[in-house]
């Protein structure tokens, strides 16, 4: 119970603040001297500060505002992409208060060789975020695979080449204290993204977030709460049959949508050539030059998208199909083919797209995220303060 009540506390502030201690009554339906009680304990841990006066219009007689403390306990999350790597730091406000990214050719590289990379950049980020007054309060990792269900151990990743790893083993001992860690799948972690901090509002709880890199993932909202499968594999829509006697992919099957609608091959059929990481700004450059052949290969990665999507919409009747991460900002040429063909395939309209405005962020931001969620649910499991 007193868990509870402290989370409650936490993310009144979180949703609504800074607020008085009387407004935080209000909101989580405690009385007063709980809830001074409660903060605090949450003053005292770090989580919360005392700003001043309440806002004006408050009735009765004006209480001090409390915040959470953009100092103490922070999220890290980390991302393993098929051409770069990143790690951020998050404060409870949800400020991004420390990033590091690195160019690096990871598909068919030595995981040891690049986990040893990103420990690099993690021990980097966490180092420039304690000078900030800042501590970890966990890692997330995001990773362009399927994750097995609560574990940290990276099932399948065809586009790295990797065969199954744990990232738990090799990235222990990584922070000089031991902190919770976590792997999630990027596009469960982008969708997450999407639900928490995206800017659709509370309204848009149930849809489908598809996003790109290299390949394609997609997760499933529902409620707004994650779908993730028995085995926490669902959401592999990069690899559904768009044409099933179609090209051969790296997974084993044939004609997968990512043969048709990934980034190498949106490049093939365009008859671009680009250097590894570059691929999708040269596509967007030269669409907005109006390169034709760049033009019909996008129209044709979008069409291949929207048969996809229409068994996607059929089985899950979602509000919305979330674009996200390089579909994002290939979407103003992908779009209109993937809607005409849902309404060709579709016999009723449904499912607006909604392109995301994280991009490309929406991993990395979503794995950073969790940890500072995660804080709210449990606030003093993060620590005492040092010192």
């Amino acid at each position: 119970m007193r868990q509870r009540n402290l989370s409650m506390v936490m993310r009144a502030i979180a949703d609504h603040g800074p607020l008085s201690r009387a407004r935080i009554a209000e909101h989580v339906g405690l009385t007063r001297a709980a809830v001074s009680t409660l903060v605090g304990e949450l003053a005292g841990a770090e989580l919360l500060v005392e700003l001043g006066r309440d806002r004006p219009g408050t009735v009765g007689r004006p209480g001090s505002a409390l915040a959470l403390s953009d100092r103490g306990p922070a999220g890290l999350g980390a991302e393993i992409g098929v051409d770069h790597l990143a790690v951020c730091a998050v404060d409870l406000r949800g400020e991004v208060r420390v990033k590091a990214e690195e160019s690096a050719p990871n598909r068919d590289s030595s995981p040891s060789l690049v986990l040893g990379r990103l420990a690099g950049l993690v021990r980097r980020v966490a180092d420039e975020a304690g000078a900030g007054g800042l501590r970890p309060a966990g890692l997330c990792v995001a990773v362009p695979g399927p994750v097995e269900r609560g574990s940290t151990r990276v099932v399948r990743t065809p586009n790295l080449g990797w065969p199954p790893v744990d990232l738990g083993d090799a990235l222990s001992g990584t922070l000089p204290e031991p902190v919770p860690m976590t792997v999630a799948n990027e596009a469960n972690l982008g969708a997450l993204a999407e639900l928490w901090i995206g800017g659709h509002g509370p309204g848009l709880t149930d849809f489908v977030h598809v996003s790109a890199e290299i390949g394609i993932g997609a997760a499933v909202v529902v409620d707004g709460e994650l779908l993730r499968g028995a085995h926490g594999f669902a959401g592999e829509l990069g690899h559904v049959p768009v044409r099933p006697e179609g090209l051969p992919c790296r997974c084993g099957g044939r004609g997968c949508l990512e043969q048709y609608a990934g980034e190498a091959a949106v490049l093939h059929a365009a008859g671009v050539v680009a250097p590894a990481g570059a691929g999708v700004e040269l596509l967007r450059r030269s669409a907005s030059d109006g390169d034709r052949a760049v033009l019909e290969a996008l129209c044709g990665a979008g069409s291949a998208l929207g048969i996809a999507l229409t068994a996607t919409v059929q089985l899950l009747d979602p509000q919305a199909v979330v674009l996200g991460g390089a579909l994002a900002e290939l979407a103003t040429w992908l779009a209109p083919a993937a809607e005409e063909e849902l309404r060709r395939r579709l016999q009723l309209p449904r499912s607006r797209l909604v392109v995301s405005r994280l991009g490309r962020s929406g991993p990395l931001l979503g794995a950073a995220h969790s940890v500072v969620r995660a804080v709210l649910d449990d606030p003093l499991a993060s620590g005492a303060p040092a010192g």
